[in-house]
Order: structure tokens, then sequence, then C-alpha cells
């Protein structure tokens, strides 16, 4: 009499399906080589991104790397909510590039991390393009990651993803802020809306206090969009407009500071780059915010200090130059067709930002 044998248990079976994940690995390949460069050696099947630095920092006399990592935050949770996934990816890289431009960086190449309970190509292509979109505008290249599937970790239909970026800047263009002084000026350039900060009180506003559907149409707020597709408006990128202004003036630091304005908003993130006995006066009445921040602010009974601390309030990026340089950087701003707006300028005080 033959005896049974049992069935062993397989990695399948665990939750995790290692065929359908390297159909995708391979499948991605393809996407990412349209951000490819000369500087990238390709290494398909690799356990590394391959970047050739000398091909580009031959230009450099004293080149100095610098990186970033970040993410999205619960800006997830909308993306889950109205199973659109093609944006979240743009958010991911601007969340890390902007930070490095601020610098005074090109960004390099950039790795993401996409994390699941199951991997579900659809969602994942559609993460990763809007990954490899973003690419494209910062002008850098995706040269790897990782897609880990951990079926008990996160629920079902989520997924988390983060972003590491590397880029170069010459030693002693690298901008600090060090040279702020009173008299500054501070130069804002607009934000494309809520971007990637502040969704954990967005959510809290909208969902639980007024029990809002992310179908609710906003006409009656004054907007003709959906609370759904104003909320998943993708991250403004910077990258290439503030290059071309600092390429155009390669002899001078004409931008003396820049503040990328995520979480903590203007008040939080603009002392950040000041020196010592600065302070900066911001005149509210100088721009006028997307209507979206209206429309929490109403809707939520928050302070103007709380929205000021917690959104960008229509100022996605803050450069900071002296009073003789303002014209000349507001046109080549112009010429990069990113305009920017004098909303403020550098005052005696202990690095803090004053509202009028």
């Amino acid at each position: 009499m033959t005896k049974k044998t049992k069935k062993g248990l397989s990695y399948r079976d665990a939750g995790v399906d290692i065929d359908t994940k390297g159909q995708f690995t391979t499948d991605i390949y393809s996407k990412m080589k349209t951000t490819f460069g000369q500087r990238v050696i390709e290494n398909p099947d690799g356990f590394g991104g391959l970047f050739a630095l000398n091909s580009r920092l031959k230009k450099y006399r004293q080149p100095v790397l610098v990186s970033s990592t970040d993410g999205v935050g619960t800006k997830l949770k909308i993306a889950f909510m109205m199973d659109k996934h093609d944006t979240i990816g743009i958010d991911l890289v601007a969340m890390c590039v902007n930070d490095i431009i601020v610098l005074g960086a090109e960004p390099l190449f950039l790795l993401d991390y996409l994390a699941s309970s199951k991997i579900v190509p659809k969602v994942l292509h559609e993460v990763l393009d809007g990954i490899v979109d973003g690419c494209r505008q910062a002008g850098c290249a995706l040269i790897g990651g990782e897609t880990p599937e951990m079926p008990g970790f996160y629920h079902e239909g989520e997924y988390d993803i983060a972003g590491f970026v590397v880029g170069v800047v010459e030693k002693d263009k690298i901008i600090t802020g060090k040279t702020i002084k009173p008299g500054d000026r501070v130069i804002g350039l607009r934000s494309s809306g809520i971007h990637s900060n502040g969704f954990s009180l967005v959510r809290k506003v909208f969902f639980d206090k007024a029990k809002m559907k992310i179908t609710q149409n906003l006409t009656k707020y004054g907007l003709n969009t959906t609370l759904g597709a104003e909320l998943i408006k993708p991250t403004r990128i910077y990258v290439k407009s503030i290059l071309k202004v600092l390429n155009k003036h390669k002899t001078q630091k004409i931008v003396k500071g820049m503040a990328h304005i995520t979480g903590g908003g203007l008040l939080e993130n603009i002392p950040r780059i000041l020196p010592e006995g600065c302070a900066v006066q911001l005149e509210r009445d100088r721009w006028d915010a997307p209507g979206i921040f209206k429309i929490i602010q109403d809707v939520g009974n928050i302070h103007d200090h709380e929205m000021f601390h917690v959104f960008n309030m229509g100022i996605g990026m803050v450069l900071i130059v002296s009073k003789t340089d303002v014209e000349t950087v507001l046109n080549d701003l112009r010429q990069a067709k990113e305009p920017g707006i004098v909303i403020g300028e550098v005052t005696r005080g202990d690095r803090i930002v004053h509202m009028v």
C-alpha cells in the first residue's frame, strides 16, 4: 500500500507570488529605460543600478553628491479611494528632487521602493508610469528599485512608496542661505495645490468631519471640479526652471537661499535656511492661494496660523535674492516659464516668519 504524500506549503500559499513579481520586474524595465541617458549603464538583471559619474561630473571641479529620501504620506489614501494611481509617482519624485534643488543640486538618478500586500500589475504599472513621468520632468534617471510583496503587513489593495534621489552640485555653488541678510527679497513660486503634505488634516476635514465623498462636486464652493480630482493633483516639480536660472549665472550665486515648502508650511520651512539675526516678513495679499485652501479652512473651521503652519498655501518653493537681483531673477523665471512673485522680505529677527 502506497503511503500518501502530504502536499507541502509554498510561498504562494503564504500570499507571495514570485512568478508574478518576476514578470512585473521584467515588464517595468522598458519603462525605466525611457529615463536613461548616456550616463546610465544598463544592468537589467543586476542587484544594483549603475550610473557613470565621469561622463557627467567632468564639468565639475569639486563635485559634491547630494541625496534625499521621501514619500508622499497619507495622500496615498486619496489614490486608494479614487482607484487612480498614475500621478502619485509624480508626487514621489517631486518630494525628492525639490528637496535637493534647494541646495543647487542637479538630480542624477532616483531609486524607488514600492511595497504592497499583493502585486497587482495594473495598479503598480500605473504608479510606475507616474514615477517615470516625474523623472522625465526632473531630468533624472530611474535606475532601480524594490517591489516587495508583504501579505499581512499592508491592507489588501494598498501599497506604500518611497523614493531616494542622488544629485550633484559644485562645492562652491552649494546654496545654504548663509549669505542672506536683512533687505533681501523673498520670491515665491506657485504650487499646483496642496501638493503632498497635510493630508491627515485634509482627510479629517472632508471625510471625518464633513462626511464628504471623493466624488463630491465643488461647484458650490467655487471650484469646477470634484473633491477627488482636486486632492489628487500632483506636486509641481521645480527642478528644470530653477536650474535654468542658476546655470544662467554660473559666475555668481544669484540665489542666496531656497526652501521647498512641504510639511510645516511657510512658517516652518523658510526659517530652516535663515542665518542667525534674520527673520522673514511675508505680505499675505501679494498672492492668491488656490481655492481648495479656503474650502479646507471654511469646512474645517481652521485658524489662519494653523493653515500656514500645515499647508503651502499656494507657494510651493521660495527663493531669497538680494534686492538688486530681484528683477533679474524674476525675468529669468519668466523665461523659464515659472513666473515668480515677490511675497516678502528679510528683516532683522530670530529665524522666524511673520505674516502681515
